[in-house]
C-alpha cells in the first residue's frame, strides 16, 4: 500500500509540474494574467478554520497568493493517491480513460470547492475560461494516470 501511495504522490506532482507547466505557457501566449481564484479561495479557508493570515497590503496578498498555489499543488498530490490507490484495488482501465477520469476528477475537486466557497460560478464562465481550464487539467490528468500505471506491465 505504501508504494501506492507514494506513486500517487508522485504521479500527482508530476502531473501538477505539467498543468503549470501548461497554464504558465497559456498566460505567457497569450499575455493574460494569474487567477486571482486560488488567492481567494485561501483567504475565504483560512477565515472559515479561524485562522490569520499576517500582514497588510502587498505582503498579506503575496502570502495569500502561495497559499492558493500550495493548496493547488495538494489537491494535484492527493488527486495522484487516490487514483493510484484506486488503480491498485484493481481499478484498471485504458489509458485514456484513466487520463480523462484522472483530468476531470482534479478539476471537478477545485472547481466544486471554489464554487462552494463562493469565490466563482462556473455558469458564468466564457468558453475561453471553460477550455482554460479544462486543457491543464486534461494535461495533468495523462501525466498523473500515465505515472500511476507506468511499470505496471499494463495500461
Amino acid at each position: 500500500m505504501i508504494h501506492s501511495i507514494l506513486r500517487g504522490c508522485a504521479a500527482g506532482a508530476a502531473g501538477t509540474t505539467a498543468l503549470n507547466a501548461t497554464t504558465f505557457g497559456d498566460m505567457a501566449l497569450r499575455g493574460r494574467s494569474a487567477s486571482d481564484v486560488p488567492a481567494e479561495a485561501a483567504d475565504r479557508l483560512t477565515e472559515d478554520v479561524g485562522l490569520h493570515v499576517g500582514g497588510t497590503g502587498e505582503q498579506r496578498s503575496n502570502r495569500l497568493s502561495a497559499l492558493g498555489a500550495l493548496s493547488g499543488i495538494g489537491v494535484g498530490v492527493a488527486t495522484g493517491v487516490v487514483v493510484s490507490v484506486a488503480h491498485r484495488a484493481g481499478a484498471r482501465v485504458p489509458w485514456w480513460v484513466g487520463s480523462l477520469v484522472t483530468g476531470v476528477l482534479a478539476m471537478a475537486a477545485t472547481d466544486v470547492s471554489m464554487t462552494r466557497l463562493g469565490v466563482t460560478d462556473p455558469r458564468t464562465w466564457s468558453p475561453t475560461d471553460w477550455v482554460s481550464d479544462l486543457v491543464p487539467h486534461l494535461i495533468f490528468g495523462a501525466v498523473t494516470y500515465g505515472v500511476v500505471v507506468a511499470g505496471d506491465g499494463r495500461p
